[in-house]
Formats: C-alpha cells, structure tokens, sequence
C-alpha cells in the first residue's frame, strides 16, 4: 500500500468529486492518477494561504476502481456526474466530463472549460495526461469541515516523514507513518460526504 499526499489548492467539489456514494479523482492530479493503484490511498490537506488549513484533512480516497476516460463517461453509476451547469452545485461542479470520439478528445462545457464553454486545451492536455480515474466507495471527505490531523503525522519536517506536504506537488508514503493514518482513519471511524466543498459557500448561486 502507497499513501500519495497532496494540497487541495482550490476545493470546488470538482477534484476530488465526494458525491453520489462515490469520492472520484478524475481531473487535476495526473502524476497521481497514473501512478496509483487499487488498495493505495490519496489524501489531501488543507491550503495555507487561500483557506488557512495547513495541517487540516479535507479528504482521503481509498482506490477501489480505476477507469479509463471512456469507461468512466459510459459508467451509468457516473452518469449523475457528468456536469450541468443550470443545475444544483453538485451539478455545476460534475468531473465526468472527457470522452475520446472518432480519434478526437472532447470536453464537455464544464469548470475546467473556458468561461464562455469552449474546450480549454490547457486544461484538456494535463487532465489526458492520464487515462486514469480513481474512484473510491471507502472515503472521508470533510471539506468546509475539515479536521485538523493529529499532531503525530505532522512534524512539519521537510522530509518524507511528514504526512503533509508544504508546497504544491505530491509526495508519496509507503512507510509506517502510512500504516498508521490509515489505522487512524479506522479508528476515527467517519465515512462518506462529512462537509461541503469550501467553494460552495462563496459561490454566487450560495448567496443568491
């Protein structure tokens, strides 16, 4: 078992995607999406200078499942996250949105397509980086709610040893300390969608 810890420098309910039974890795990320497998788990803590949660779990992932962008957008599971933007939050935010047809990727209108709905190329080169979503039925997602992580996997020392990183990128554990998060989130023994994405609240359609 791998642990790969990252920030979650913009936590729009997009990626990671906690909703409808299942928390989906299927955007951002490409390093980690490649290199993943089932049984790893992906954590993300808190940013320190937009939300001031250094230290904080906003989620962690068991992978479970891992499908192509295709397998994905032709899953009926996910179906209900594929995004429409006239529609609730969860909606607005959906992460189904690639699918390679007749030799060409297509983008669905979507947060990661420009603001007037067409194809980001930017966006769409680093998300297909990786032909590979992670899905989790075994994952804790706080968000807004996030839990500051105990003290013992947060030395704040700039090694591996560390649970939580201190700047963007990744960093991958597969020692002791890996172990024992996941022992501690067995243990913690909350589940499933605990909090809302910390975007939502700023969100024009929240205070509308």
């Amino acid at each position: 078992m791998k642990l790969f810890s990252y920030i979650v420098a913009h936590d729009y309910g997009f990626a990671p995607n906690p909703f409808y039974g299942y928390c989906t890795l299927a955007t951002c990320k490409p390093q980690i999406r490649a290199k993943a497998n089932i049984g790893d788990w992906i954590v993300g803590t808190g940013a320190k200078l937009k939300y001031a949660l250094t230290g904080h779990l906003i989620y962690a992932m068991r992978v479970d499942e891992i499908l192509s962008f295709n397998g994905y957008w032709n899953d009926r599971r996910f179906a209900c996250k594929r995004p429409l933007l006239n529609g609730s939050l969860k909606q607005l935010y959906g992460d189904n949105i690639y699918l390679y047809k007749k030799g060409k990727w297509i983008q669905m209108d979507s947060h990661h397509s420009l603001p007037n709905g067409v194809p980001n190329p930017k966006n769409i080169a680093r998300d297909i980086s990786s032909d590979r979503m992670l899905i989790s039925s075994r994952f804790v997602y706080f968000g807004s709610a996030a839990i500051l992580i105990p003290k013992r996997f947060r030395p704040y020392k700039k090694t591996n040893e560390d649970l939580c990183c201190v700047r963007q990128g990744h960093r991958i554990l597969s020692n002791d300390m890996a172990t024992a998060f996941v022992g501690w989130l067995a243990e913690y023994d909350r589940w499933g969608l605990q909090g809302m994405p910390l975007e939502f609240s700023r969100h024009k359609k929240a205070n509308a």
